[in-house]
């Protein structure tokens, strides 16, 4: 993974903090009356009620129950492992590149120095995004997946993998809908041409874990993000209530879900996207599989109607995923000439 740049040490404001709290109150929310098909009015009203509770107060929250047969998690975790364990020679004739964001890609040839780890992005289904950042510029190009000879099953168990995030994803879309007091579709039609992506993450030891992040401090900028992790955890978020950074345990076959930027903005900051990080492990290596479950490019992201009145204004411009999605990505490979992109940069 190369050196830490000894230039962190004197970056106090993203280096992880020794002893991050370690809590069991990131909720932990059962998804099995949805198993029913058709749950009883009082407990989804009972469930819907924790799902709006945890977006509220945290942003992020723990599914059990939730329908993901075991077999798909143990098949992903199978072939990352087999993956990220070949030659760095053979990962990378699989790069992504400024053309293509899919693929594999480790943080010595980008300019997030400071991570310290290894991934393997893949869309989960067809997409298209604009091919530049610049205002204006219409042109549009498709993601195309970048899928490894070796292993030879890799592309069919992502698939499949992927699908079942998709039907978990859209479940909890319909929930969080239903807490805001919307119709339980509100959001669907969004994500008709998605632009979602799976992340095979891949943390190696490192020698010096209070020197580096396994992923520096940020907010997602999707709607949703599913997240499996192995039970190495490092994931941290920072608790709204008073700033500090809460070690989230890892569940056994949980998914942790958090809120996006998009789901922020929909919701005229009733709910909101929470900073979180990964620290990073002395000994042991780590996995991880988030989902980013992403709107269509044309999508126009502003609070919505329903949510807003003469006392609580919209907080937001609307401003188009797919430029925003495609300047964040090029973010990656070059340094702009302005601020990497956010969502506060379309504040009213």
């Amino acid at each position: 993974m190369g050196e830490v740049d000894p230039a962190f040490i004197q970056d106090p404001e993203h280096r992880p903090k020794p002893d991050p709290i370690e809590a069991d109150n990131v909720p932990i929310i059962d998804l099995s009356p949805l198993n029913s098909p058709e749950p009883d009015s009082i407990t989804l009203k009972s469930l819907v009620a924790e799902i709006g509770d945890a977006c509220e107060k945290w942003g992020f929250f723990q599914v059990i129950n939730h329908g993901v047969p075991l077999s798909y998690r143990e098949k992903i975790e199978s072939i990352y492992r087999a993956f990220f364990v070949l030659p760095k020679e053979e990962k990378k004739k699989v790069a992504r590149d400024e053309v293509n964001p899919t693929g594999y890609y480790d943080t010595e040839h980008t300019k997030n120095v400071r991570d310290w780890k290894e991934v393997f992005d893949f869309t989960v289904v067809p997409a298209v995004i604009p091919a530049s950042h610049e205002p204006g510029d219409e042109e549009l190009k498709d993601m195309i997946n970048h899928w490894p000879d070796n292993p030879a099953d890799m592309r069919q168990i992502c698939q499949e993998y992927g699908a079942e995030m998709e039907k978990l994803a859209f479940k909890l879309l319909e929930l969080i809908a239903l807490s805001l007091g919307l119709a339980r579709d509100r959001f669907n039609g969004y994500f008709k041409d998605q632009t979602s992506f799976i992340r095979l993450n891949h943390y190696p030891p490192c020698p010096v874990p209070d020197l580096a992040l396994g992923v520096g401090r940020h907010k997602d900028a999707g709607a949703l993000t599913v997240l499996a992790q192995d039970d190495v955890g490092g994931l941290q978020v920072k608790r709204k209530s008073d700033g500090e950074w809460i070690l989230v345990k890892p569940t056994p076959n949980a998914y942790i879900i958090n809120v996006g930027d998009i789901i922020q903005v929909w919701s005229n900051e009733k709910y909101e996207s929470v900073e979180h990080r990964v620290k990073v492990n002395t000994d042991r290596e780590r996995f991880s599989v988030p989902f980013f479950f992403n709107p269509a490019f044309y999508t126009m992201v502003e609070p919505l109607d329903e949510l807003v009145n003469d006392h609580n204004p919209a907080k937001y411009k609307a401003y188009n995923w797919g430029k925003f999605f495609t300047t964040r990505k090029l973010s990656n490979f070059k340094k702009l000439d302005v601020e990497n992109i956010q969502i506060h940069h379309f504040k009213n």
